[in-house]
């Protein structure tokens, strides 16, 4: 990287990562952590994250502190951006607080698996990636 990158990761790719140790979207963090990236967040997005993050079905894959844990070392790398809640014209409504946050934040990169989200690439000129297309564009020697 050249400068420091500014990404929108979407709920399921981190908690993807802090349920798994490995693949894409856990290295993509791990690469993000090791660089000078920062993470953009809005109130709504950080709060998507933490109320599905927290529930009680991955108690048997992570413990509620490592959760937290995950959660500190997210926000020590992160950026928080304003929003409105604009419509922005996903499919699906509920990921239009990506896209807003993502715009608002100057993103670089928006990373998602999420086909919805997916399917408005490139938005207002912010390119829209699978985690192991984020990875490899930013993070690769």
């Amino acid at each position: 990287m050249t400068k420091a990158e500014r990404f929108v990761i979407d709920s399921n790719v981190l908690i993807s990562a802090a349920l798994r140790a490995s693949g894409p979207p856990a290295g993509l963090l791990e690469a993000l952590h090791r660089s000078t990236a920062v993470l953009l967040f809005s109130h709504e997005t950080q709060a998507e994250l933490v109320s599905r993050l927290m529930k009680n079905k991955f108690d048997r894959y992570v413990s509620v502190p490592m959760r937290q844990r995950f959660l500190a070392q997210l926000d020590a790398v992160s950026e928080y951006v304003p929003i409105v809640n604009r419509p922005m014209g996903c499919r699906d409504p509920e990921d239009d607080i990506f896209l807003e946050t993502a715009v608002n934040g100057n993103a670089d990169c928006l990373i998602t698996g999420d086909k919805d989200l997916l399917a408005m690439h490139p938005f207002q000129g912010i390119p829209i990636l699978l985690p192991a297309q984020g990875l490899m564009l930013f993070f690769s020697g």
